[in-house]
C-alpha cells in the first residue's frame, strides 16, 4: 500500500457510539475485553465477538438474565463503546504478534479471555459475521481450550466462502486511497438509501446499531485491513478448521446481502455432524438483531463433563 494512502488511512475516527455499562474492561493488546456485572450468581458464560464495523452492543440484549456472565470483545483498533470506563490491563495480558486488524489477531485476544475470565464451566462463544471467523481462528491456534465449549456461528465468515457479489460489485473499483472519501460519501448519505437493501427491515434497535458503522473503527486503515483480511482468510482457511468444533449451532439467514449465503452453506456442510445447521427466516445478515428467538436456549447447553 502506498505512503500516501497509508497516511490518508490513518486519519482519526472519532467514536460515535457507546452505551451505559456497568462492569469491568481490559485492554488486550489493541482491542479489548468487558465484563459485564451480572446480579444473579453466574450460571453459563457467554462470549460474544462483533462482526466487522459492529460493536459488542450487538449481544447486549440477546443475553440479559441476571445469571449470564457476558464476556464482550472489541476487536482490534475498533472504539470500546462504553462511556465512563478507564480500560485496565489485566495481569495475564500476553503480547499479540499478528498484525493488527487481522482475523488472527482478534483471535489472540478472544483465546486470552477464554483462558483468563469465564468464572463458568457451561460457555457458549456466540460470534456474528466476521466474528464467526476469529473463532475458528482462535480454536485452530489453541484446539483444547475450546473441547466443551458450545459455538454459535451467526451469518458467519467462513473458510472457502465468499462475500456478497453485490458487495464485491462495489468493493472492486475502490482503490485504497478512494476509502476515506468512499466512506464520507456513505456516512453523508441517508441509511435508508442503502439500508434497506444491505441490512433488510428495520427496527429500532438495527436502526441504533447499524446507523453508526463507519465509526466503529479507529481509523480507515482498519476498514480496509479488515475487508483484505476476511477475503484473504475464507482463500486461504481449509475447512479442516472444523475439526476443532465439539458442538454448536450455525444461523444461516433467508436473506444475506453482505455474505453469499449459498457458500456458506456450502462450507458449513463440511463441518462435524454435531453441529447443527439452522436454515432461520431471519430477513438479513444481522440475524440477532432481526430477532433474538433463532438464538439457540441457554438452557441446552451441556455442563462442562464433570472429571
Amino acid at each position: 500500500m502506498k505512503a500516501s494512502h497509508v497516511r490518508k488511512l490513518i486519519k482519526p475516527i472519532e467514536n460515535a457510539y457507546s452505551e451505559m455499562f456497568s462492569g469491568r474492561v481490559y485492554r488486550v493488546g489493541k482491542g479489548a475485553v468487558s465484563v459485564r456485572n451480572h446480579s444473579g450468581e453466574a450460571q453459563v458464560t457467554v462470549v460474544g465477538v462483533h462482526g466487522f464495523l459492529e460493536n459488542h452492543c450487538y449481544f447486549t440484549q440477546a443475553y440479559e438474565a441476571p445469571t449470564t456472565e457476558l464476556i464482550l470483545l472489541t476487536c482490534s483498533n475498533y472504539h470500546i463503546p462504553v462511556n465512563g470506563m478507564t480500560p485496565e490491563t489485566p495481569h495475564w495480558e500476553v503480547p499479540i504478534k499478528h498484525l493488527e486488524g487481522t482475523i488472527e489477531y482478534d483471535a489472540c485476544i478472544l483465546n486470552q479471555a477464554l483462558a483468563n475470565l469465564p468464572t463458568t464451566r457451561n460457555i457458549r462463544i456466540h460470534g456474528h459475521s466476521r466474528g464467526g471467523a476469529v473463532i475458528l481462528e482462535a480454536m485452530n491456534q489453541w484446539p483444547e481450550l475450546y473441547e466443551d465449549v458450545e459455538v454459535v456461528l451467526e451469518a458467519p465468515v467462513l473458510p472457502q466462502a465468499k462475500i456478497h457479489a453485490l458487495v464485491t460489485t462495489l468493493l472492486e473499483p475502490v482503490s485504497h486511497g478512494m476509502w476515506p472519501w468512499l466512506i464520507r460519501l456513505i456516512n453523508s448519505a441517508p441509511s435508508s438509501a442503502y439500508g434497506q437493501t444491505f441490512f433488510g427491515k428495520m427496527n429500532p434497535r438495527k436502526k441504533q446499531l447499524l446507523s453508526n458503522l463507519f465509526s466503529a473503527t479507529k481509523d480507515h486503515l482498519t476498514i480496509v485491513r479488515n475487508i483484505e483480511d476476511i477475503m484473504d482468510w475464507m482463500e486461504r482457511t481449509d475447512t479442516s478448521v472444523y475439526n476443532n468444533i465439539r458442538h454448536g449451532t450455525f444461523l444461516i439467514p433467508a436473506v444475506d446481502r453482505i455474505l453469499d449465503r449459498t457458500a456458506m452453506l456450502a462450507s458449513a456442510r463440511h463441518s462435524p455432524t454435531t453441529m447443527r445447521i439452522i436454515e432461520t427466516e431471519a430477513p438479513s445478515h444481522f440475524i440477532t438483531l432481526d430477532s433474538k428467538e433463532w438464538l439457540p436456549s441457554l438452557e441446552t447447553l451441556p455442563v462442562a463433563s464433570q472429571g
